[in-house]
């Protein structure tokens, strides 16, 4: 009989935990557990869902907890200054739940004059071991009128090499070629893919726009390693390291697994 009461007992106590962690969010999306990779369920989309209206790169709202997810979960927990899991624990989701889409504080962009950090290959490595920090989202600031020139421009140095720190038509790194031909048509950009990261708001693939700015990893440990000016149908055009100036394909498979968010700056 003690036996018995101890063990109704441990039942009712644990249950009494799950109801309290569920209930522990009073509004939004409630959660019974930590949310990890494979991770799948109503919570998932959920969280899915409200990453993907307040500007996050979700691939796909699937109810599953894919490498999508993560990273788009891992942006917000950097925008929030959360402890980086890549997990939705309680105190994501209640900064999840707090924000609403267009609530997310600008930061305007500050040039910066250092050593490149891209790269461009699945063999290349960063140029530099700190980790770029993903940042609040900034506004647009390209006018449509320019952006037939800012293409043009970018067109013209198709085939020219790729140089590691290089930032003149002797040779580009990726972000030293935005910056260049950007340059050309009257605007100052940071210097450096993770600083240039800093411009403009996060759209899916299916918003952006020809003009606007598109960032990968290109190293798992690197963060934005890489960058490139959109030129629309799902195309980019990029200093690419091992055929220079070159146009691809955000559906290509390697730059669509190193695809990290598309950044809107056309006004």
């Amino acid at each position: 009989m003690i036996t018995n009461w101890l063990s109704l007992k441990r039942k009712a106590l644990t249950a009494g935990v799950a109801l309290a962690t569920v209930f522990t969010l009073n509004s939004g999306i409630a959660m019974a557990q930590t949310l990890t990779m494979n991770s799948s369920g109503p919570e998932v989309v959920a969280v899915q869902q409200k990453l993907k209206d307040l500007g996050y790169n979700i691939k796909k709202v699937s109810g599953v907890y894919d490498n999508s997810t993560k990273r788009a979960v891992l942006a917000f927990q950097r925008d929030n200054k959360i402890k980086l899991s890549g997990n939705v624990d309680e105190k994501t989701m209640k900064a999840i739940n707090t924000l609403r889409p267009g609530a997310v504080k600008a930061e305007s962009p500050k040039p910066a004059v250092k050593p490149s950090t891209d790269t461009n290959s699945k063999t290349d490595k960063p140029a530099a071991a700190t980790k770029p920090k993903y940042v609040p989202e900034s506004q647009p600031f390209l006018p449509k009128s320019k952006v037939n020139g800012i293409i043009a421009t970018a067109k013209k140095y198709i085939g020219v090499k790729y140089v590691s720190g290089g930032t003149t038509p002797k040779g580009f790194d990726c972000s030293g070629y935005v910056q260049y031909v950007f340059k050309q048509n009257g605007f100052t950009v940071p210097r450096t893919a993770d600083v240039q990261y800093k411009l403009g708001k996060y759209a899916p693939v299916s918003k952006l726009e020809p003009g606007d700015l598109v960032f990968f990893h290109t190293d798992s440990s690197a963060g934005v390693s890489h960058c490139g000016i959109y030129l629309g149908n799902g195309k980019f055009i990029h200093a690419s390291s091992s055929k220079g100036i070159r146009i691809d394909e955000l559906s290509n498979e390697y730059w669509k697994k190193a695809f990290t968010a598309g950044k809107h700056i056309v006004k």
